[in-house]
């Protein structure tokens, strides 16, 4: 994306310390990657709005924590509360997980699973809000994100089939286990970059189209182009935790079928 001026842009300008920090940093790191322009300090703002919305969330998390320990938290507010709000939200997401891999590991792996939901969608909304930047516009912290759920599902895959989670990757036919493991291999590496870019290519346009209407006609016209942000919004967050459920169910799928298949031949 251009550069912009945000709410975080603003602040990281007049804190002078910690801009000359940011800039000295980002001289170090060298050029980037796409388009090999050197980084400026602005280039730190969406780890700066990521972070941001990492604090908020362990904040609320902590209150909501801390409520949920009385008595009176068991009864539901009788009015739509941000409570109330991720309670139907992470239990949406919940009975997503569990239709694909079962109310056992639906449980054992949804910690995963709505952390990925709550924080891209957080990142998401402030697309929506005027003066904010979003951090999923970034794909250094799309690619980030996608970067852990791959990490850990094949971690998670390793630790329930062992051995037999890298076997299956070469196929059931022994003759084309060379070709068969070369192209799963690359099929799975080439996970986290569809996660990564889809997120951040549609996040950015749809930030980029808005802020347009926005400096064209701030009153009217945007509404529409509002309405389509909110839907990109659910749909990209809805996307990004789906395929994170999936990639953990399929890595976590026990392959004791295989060996009993092997063993009856």
């Amino acid at each position: 994306m251009p550069d912009h001026t945000s709410v975080f842009t603003l602040l990281l300008a007049y804190v002078r310390y910690v801009r000359d920090t940011l800039e000295h940093n980002a001289s170090l790191l060298g050029d980037t990657l796409i388009g090999h322009q050197p980084p400026t300090w602005q280039s730190w703002e969406p780890f700066v709005t990521a972070l941001f919305v990492a604090v908020l969330l362990v904040l609320f998390g902590l209150s909501v924590r801390a409520k949920m320990a009385k008595e009176e938290a068991v009864v539901p507010d009788s009015e739509l509360t941000l409570r109330t709000f991720m309670e139907v939200f992470l239990g949406y997401f919940y009975n997503l997980a569990k239709s694909m891999m079962g109310p056992e590991r639906a449980k054992k792996y949804f910690p995963v699973i709505g952390t990925a939901a709550v924080f891209v969608f957080t990142c998401n909304v402030m697309a929506l809000i005027p003066g904010f930047p979003v951090a999923t516009s970034s794909l250094s912290v799309t690619l980030g994100c996608a970067l852990v759920v791959f990490i850990l599902f094949n971690i998670y895959g390793l630790m329930t089939n062992g051995f037999a989670y890298i076997k299956h990757l070469a196929g059931p036919a022994w003759y084309l286990a060379p070709l068969i493991f070369v192209i799963e291999l690359i099929s799975l590496c080439v996970r986290p970059l569809t996660l990564a870019v889809r997120l951040m290519l549609n996040m950015a346009v749809d930030h980029l189209l808005l802020s347009i209407f926005l400096g064209l006609i701030p009153l009217v016209l945007p509404l529409p182009v509002m309405l389509l942000g909110v839907l990109v919004v659910l749909i990209q967050t809805l996307v990004f935790t789906m395929l994170t459920s999936i990639y953990i169910a399929l890595a976590t799928e026990p392959h004791e079928h295989a060996h009993e298949h092997s063993h009856g031949h």
